[in-house]
């Protein structure tokens, strides 16, 4: 069945918008992602977007806080995934529907200081990682798996750098 999946950081503005593109362009329609923060900063940073724009992916995103999801939304969360050990670590909302949740830790590219070609090294590095997981993701048969697999699965796609 169609799944929804949201991943959430503490900015909402570099990591969980490229995992949300990543997975949403790779998708195929057999999934849609969304992206919040904890603390959004309400604005997406320009290397995320510099970086998905020459991967082809040009749609408007947008740096919103995880209460979007959370209280009387219309969409119901099959899986929660953090990429940030800040988000994972706080005192999360209530998500209706139970979700699974993942953590799918990567470090902060928008945190590197120097020149620009060293920030788009850091945020692709961080892209090529956050794509390899979502790709082994879209190699299971999620659909079909019993909940307790799909949890292994999920927390074993963490490890993948």
């Amino acid at each position: 069945s169609f799944m929804n999946i949201l991943v959430l950081c503490t900015g909402n503005s570099a990591r969980s918008i490229l995992l949300e593109a990543i997975l949403n362009c790779l998708g195929k329609g057999r999934l849609k992602a969304y992206s919040a923060g904890s603390k959004p900063i309400g604005t997406v940073n320009t290397y995320s977007i510099e970086l998905l724009k020459k991967k082809g992916i040009t749609k408007k995103f947008r740096s919103k806080s995880w209460t979007t999801f959370s209280t009387n939304s219309e969409i119901t969360m099959d899986i929660v995934i953090t990429v940030c050990g800040n988000a994972r670590d706080e005192e999360c909302p209530y998500w209706p529907g139970n979700p699974l949740r993942a953590h799918w830790g990567v470090p902060d590219p928008a945190y590197i200081k120097g020149s620009s070609s060293e920030k788009e090294i850091a945020f692709s590095k961080v892209y090529n990682i956050l794509e390899k997981r979502a790709k082994a993701f879209l190699d299971l048969e999620f659909e079909n798996m019993k909940s307790d697999t799909l949890q292994k699965n999920i927390d074993n796609i963490s490890r993948i750098v």
